[in-house]
C-alpha cells in the first residue's frame, strides 16, 4: 500500500480513487451504448453523447494516471537500472523520481492557468450547458494525485521500502504465466 507521508495510509481515498474511475468508465460505456443503440435502433441520435463520453474518458486518462503509479502498471524501460547494484539502483531512483516531480508540477502548473483562463473567458461546452471550466478541472485534479502518488514513491524509496520506481513487470508476466503455486512461493522467499 502506497505511503504519503508521517505513516499514514489513506484507504477511503484509494477506494474513492477506485470508485470514481468505475463510476466514470460505466457512465462512459452506459452513454455510449445508449448512443449506439439510439441511432442504429430508432434513428435519433443524443446530441451531447459524444462531449460526454469525451469529458469522462479525459476524467479517466488524468485520473488513471495516478492510479497507475499507485498500482506500478506504468511501463518503463529499467533493464540498465536493474543490472544496477542496490545502492546505484535506488540513487537513480530518487532521481527518476525527483525528475517525475518536476515534470508533475509543470503540467499540474500549466493545467491550472488553462482551466483559469477557461474559467475567467466563461467559454460554455459544445452540446451540454456548462462550462468548459468545470470537465477541464480534471486536468490540474489528476497531476496533483501524480505529484502525490510520485511523493508516495519517493518517501518509500528514500525509507529503504522499495529500490527501483517502477514495478518488475518481468517477475509479474511470470506470476500471472505460472499455474504452478510452487513457482510462486520460491520467488518470493
Amino acid at each position: 500500500m502506497p505511503v504519503w507521508g508521517s505513516g499514514m495510509k489513506f484507504h477511503w481515498f484509494e477506494r474513492l480513487e477506485e470508485g470514481l474511475l468505475a463510476f466514470f468508465l460505466a457512465v462512459m460505456t452506459i452513454v455510449t451504448f445508449a448512443q449506439v443503440i439510439a441511432r442504429y435502433v430508432f434513428n435519433y441520435s443524443f446530441v451531447w453523447a459524444l462531449e460526454l463520453s469525451m469529458f469522462l474518458f479525459g476524467a479517466l486518462i488524468f485520473l488513471g494516471i495516478s492510479y497507475g503509479v499507485r498500482q506500478h502498471s506504468h511501463i518503463g524501460v529499467d533493464a540498465l537500472v536493474r543490472t544496477l547494484p542496490p545502492r546505484a539502483a535506488r540513487t537513480v531512483g530518487i532521481i527518476a523520481c525527483l525528475l517525475c516531480l518536476v515534470y508533475a508540477s509543470i503540467v499540474f502548473y500549466g493545467s491550472w492557468i488553462y482551466v483559469d483562463r477557461m474559467y475567467t473567458i466563461g467559454i460554455l461546452a459544445q452540446d451540454i450547458p456548462i462550462p468548459q471550466w468545470i470537465p477541464r478541472t480534471v486536468m490540474p485534479l489528476g497531476y496533483g494525485l501524480l505529484f502525490l502518488r510520485f511523493v508516495g514513491v519517493l518517501l518509500e524509496i528514500l525509507r529503504g521500502q522499495r529500490t527501483h520506481m517502477l514495478g518488475d513487470e518481468a517477475k509479474e508476466a511470470m506470476r500471472y504465466a505460472s499455474d504452478d503455486t510452487s513457482v510462486l512461493n520460491q520467488e518470493e522467499k
